[in-house]
C-alpha cells in the first residue's frame, strides 16, 4: 500500500447509507443507485416530464386560478399553502428531472401528485358534479370526458413511473455521479 492510498479519504456521500442487510437499506440502495445505462433517448422522457412539471409549477404562482383558486374549488384543504407547496415541488422536481439528478427519488412524489390530481378532479367530472369548468365541447361528463381530459395527468404518471423503473439514462447527473463513484472504487 502506498502512502497516497493510505491517506486517501473515503468517498463522501450526501446521506449516510443504512445497513444494506435491512429492507430499508436495500430500498435506499435501490433509490440511490439507479440504473444509468439504457438508451440515451431516456433523456427525452426526462425533458418532457420535467419541463411540464416545471412550467406547471411556475403557473401556480403566476395565475391564481391555476394554484390556490383551483385548489379551493376542488376542496383541497389549505388551498393557498398547498398550492405553494405543490408549485415548489413541481419547479424543483422539474429541474431535478430535467437534469437527471435524484430521478428515482423525485419520481415518487410526482406519482402521488398525479394520482391525487386525477382522483380529485376526474371523479367529479365523471359524475357531472365538478366545481371546475367542464370541457368546452362534448363529451362534457362521463367516461369519455374523463378519458379525454385525463390524458395529461396520465402521460405524466406513466413518464415518471417509467423513470422510476428505468432510471435517468446515461445523459444525466445521476449517471455522472455513478461513473465518478465507480472510478473512486477502482
Amino acid at each position: 500500500m502506498t502512502l497516497r492510498e493510505a491517506v486517501k479519504p473515503p468517498p463522501t456521500r450526501l446521506f449516510a447509507a443504512p445497513d444494506q442487510r435491512s429492507s430499508v437499506g436495500r430500498l435506499w440502495k435501490w433509490f440511490s443507485n439507479p440504473p444509468v445505462g439504457g438508451p440515451a433517448a431516456i433523456t427525452l422522457i426526462r425533458l418532457m416530464a420535467g419541463g411540464v412539471f416545471l412550467w406547471e409549477g411556475i403557473l401556480k404562482f403566476v395565475y391564481h386560478n391555476q394554484g390556490g383558486g383551483r385548489f379551493a374549488l376542488i376542496g383541497i384543504p389549505l388551498p393557498e399553502t398547498m398550492a405553494i407547496f405543490v408549485g415548489l415541488l413541481e419547479i424543483v422536481g422539474g429541474i431535478l428531472l430535467i437534469s437527471g439528478l435524484f430521478t428515482r427519488l423525485i419520481s415518487i412524489p410526482f406519482i402521488v401528485e398525479m394520482l391525487v390530481a386525477m382522483l380529485s378532479t376526474k371523479i367529479a367530472m365523471y359524475l357531472g358534479t365538478s366545481a371546475l369548468p367542464l370541457p368546452p365541447a362534448p363529451p362534457k361528463t362521463g367516461l369519455w370526458a374523463v378519458l379525454h381530459e385525463i390524458r395529461s395527468e396520465y402521460a405524466q404518471l406513466m413518464s415518471v413511473t417509467f423513470l422510476l423503473i428505468a432510471g435517468p439514462g446515461p445523459w444525466s447527473i445521476d449517471a455522472l455521479v455513478a461513473r465518478k463513484r465507480h472510478r473512486e472504487l477502482e
